[in-house]
């Protein structure tokens, strides 16, 4: 799990604790974490007791937003580390447009895919 500097902080909307998440999704916490252990999320400590959390736009209809695992894959193949990610993910990008993050959200993974493979080129 990462800390996260303020910059990165500040371009994530909102955020949910892992019991959060495991209630959205309706599995158990232990589910959560082994989630975050795949890589198939991203959780911070964050505020002042330093509790983990991940990015609340990565769920979304009662699962993990289509699309997001596959482009957290991509992103660590090219050497992104989890505050690098997030920072890809969550900075808006005019041609897309919207965030990565956004575009996941909304059925747009192809584009936000093929923008992380032509990162590592």
């Amino acid at each position: 799990m990462t800390e996260i500097d303020t910059k990165t902080e500040a371009l994530v909307p909102s955020w949910l604790t892992l019991p959060d998440i495991a209630e959205r999704l309706g599995v158990e916490v232990t589910r959560v974490r082994q989630l975050v252990k795949e890589g198939q999320l991203i959780a911070v400590r964050r505020g002042e007791n330093r509790v983990l959390q991940v990015p609340a736009d990565f769920i979304g209809d009662g699962r993990v937003v289509k699309g997001l695992a596959g482009t957290l894959t991509l992103l660590k193949d090219d050497g992104f580390t989890d505050e690098e990610m997030l920072e890809w993910l969550f900075t808006p990008d005019p041609t897309l447009p919207g965030t990565p993050a956004q575009a996941l959200r909304e059925n747009r993974g192809t584009e936000v895919k093929r923008r992380a493979q032509a990162l590592a080129v």
